[in-house]
């Protein structure tokens, strides 16, 4: 079938002499099926347009309302619950801390009160004094961190608050560790008169008395006790606030827990080793230096406490008899020795060219030797069947520790012979790994103890507003038993580990 081919006239104004044009037109006659389809894809257009729009309209989540302090990407969107960060986990709040500001005779009050008893000069600011250097230190890093301009602490995990009404938890600086050692040492006679005593009742007293103690019962406050004495004769007072504490050798089952309190690490005294990995340099098998009997002034802080006075006449006993059977062994150093400046430097020169450094239990489960030996980078060997640590919500102490029950560790010869089968390969492997969390055990790291600390205290924000929320509603009774607010700490004992 021929087609006719299509014409044109031509242009005005052109020349008559030229041929005809032969452009085709912009469209040619399309069949019947094209104008179907246009037909039909506008209407499909409009129908997903007018489905699109009823389920934006019924089924739509709306977001969160803008919040000018938040952060934006931390907003959960739409159903899925992914954030607009690639993770999908929102950054909570953070959690708003007041320091309070204590009567100077809590804080540097004991500071001067210190300096006296050995000796020194009164000073006109008291505010100047410098805090003594010992394993309790950790009170003064948590005060200075708080007394630091907010500006100053953007990577903390907490936000301090000067406003009471803003803060979610408050702060208790007290200097309860530094308290008990001012008279510590001193010759009859010489002592300055001070009381740990009193100061500890008069803290129990002008706490309990504030505002804000008695709005929850204290449930909102955080108190540090470092030294597992520190606050014995007012404990029951302030039991209710979170607890910072070394161990729960020292308190009862009604008086502190893990659910309700945060174990912290001691100050570390050795100096940090700055060596390569491996066991080169490390001749000794196995080191201690520390004290070898329990300490006597222990009789009179635990006279009401007899399960207590039980667990701390083994640690003594524990002790003397590793002492006895390891002080004899091949490549194993083992001394008597107290915190002085002296036996430091010895305890570093050990720690540093030793392999495995020993951890026996004593006054309490816990001492501040574990954490000189994974600064030093020598093996922990834990032999305390009742020992909590700090921050076993991300540090497995398994990694880097050696744990043996007692009863095994005190089998003559056991000790020494199952150190001596640790290949070297496997003694890098625990100092490769104490070296990756050691930070943790740093109160002068920028982003170390002090920070973990306050990052386990505010995972207690959600328990401390349930048992604020109890109290309005319970009636208080005495109770014979420990309540279910409270979990035990370690009376079940450990598995024995090498790996």
């Amino acid at each position: 079938m021929k087609t006719r081919k299509p014409t044109t006239s031509p242009a005005r104004g052109s020349s008559s002499s030229s041929p005809p044009s032969q452009t085709l037109p912009l469209f040619s006659n399309m069949p019947r099926k094209s104008s179907l389809f246009k037909h039909t894809l506008i209407a499909t257009v409009f129908f997903l347009l007018a489905i699109y729009a009823f389920f934006s309209t019924f089924f739509h989540t709306p977001l969160p309302p803008s919040d000018s302090n938040s952060d934006s990407s931390s907003f959960l969107l739409d159903l899925g619950g992914v954030s607009s960060q690639e993770n999908p986990i929102p950054f909570p709040e953070r959690v708003k801390v007041f320091m309070y500001d204590l009567p100077h005779k809590f804080t540097y009050g004991i500071i001067q009160q210190h300096s006296l008893a050995r000796g020194g000069s009164p000073v006109p600011e008291i505010t100047t004094l410098n805090y003594p250097g010992h394993q309790h230190m950790h009170e003064w890093f948590l005060f200075s961190d708080l007394a630091r301009p907010q500006s100053d602490r953007l990577g903390s995990p907490v936000v301090k608050v000067t406003d009471p009404e803003e803060a979610d938890l408050f702060y208790v600086p007290a200097f309860s560790s530094l308290s008990l050692i001012v008279n510590a040492g001193r010759p009859p006679g010489s002592a300055s008169g001070y009381s740990d005593e009193e100061m500890q009742e008069q803290l129990a007293e002008w706490l309990t008395g504030q505002e804000y103690w008695k709005r929850n019962n204290g449930w909102d406050h955080v108190i540090i006790a470092g030294d597992p004495n520190a606050l014995y004769r007012v404990v029951d007072r302030v039991k209710s606030a979170v607890l910072l504490v070394s161990d729960f050798g020292r308190l009862r089952p009604d008086q502190g827990s893990l659910v309700k309190d945060v174990v912290i690490p001691y100050s570390h005294r050795i100096s940090t080793y700055s060596g390569d990995f491996g066991v080169k340099d490390r001749t000794t098998l196995l080191f201690f230096m520390g004290n070898r009997y329990r300490k006597e002034v222990i009789n009179r802080l635990l006279q009401n406490a007899f399960e207590i006075d039980v667990l701390v006449e083994q640690g003594g006993k524990i002790r003397d008899l590793l002492f006895q059977i390891l002080e004899n062994e091949e490549d194993v150093v083992i001394k008597h020795g107290t915190q002085s400046r002296e036996n430091r430097r010895a305890a570093s020169r050990g720690m540093h060219t030793s392999k495995f450094c020993l951890n026996p239990a004593g006054d309490t489960p816990s001492a501040c030797r574990l954490f000189d030996s994974i600064v030093s980078l020598c093996v922990p060997v834990i032999v305390s069947d009742s020992i909590e640590l700090p921050f076993e919500d991300i540090i497995d102490y398994k990694k880097f520790s050696v744990f043996v029950e007692t009863t095994t560790a005190l089998k003559p010869g056991y000790l020494v012979s199952l150190l001596r089968k640790v290949p070297e390969q496997k003694i890098i492997e625990y100092q490769k790994a104490m070296k990756e969390v050691k930070r943790y055990y740093d109160y002068t790291h920028p982003n170390g103890t002090v920070n973990e600390i306050w990052r386990q205290v505010s995972q207690k924000l959600p328990l401390i507003k349930l048992m604020i929320n109890r109290d309005k509603r319970l009636v208080k009774r005495e109770l014979s038993e420990p309540n279910c607010s409270c979990l035990c700490s370690n009376q079940t004992g450990i598995i024995d580990s090498l790996g």
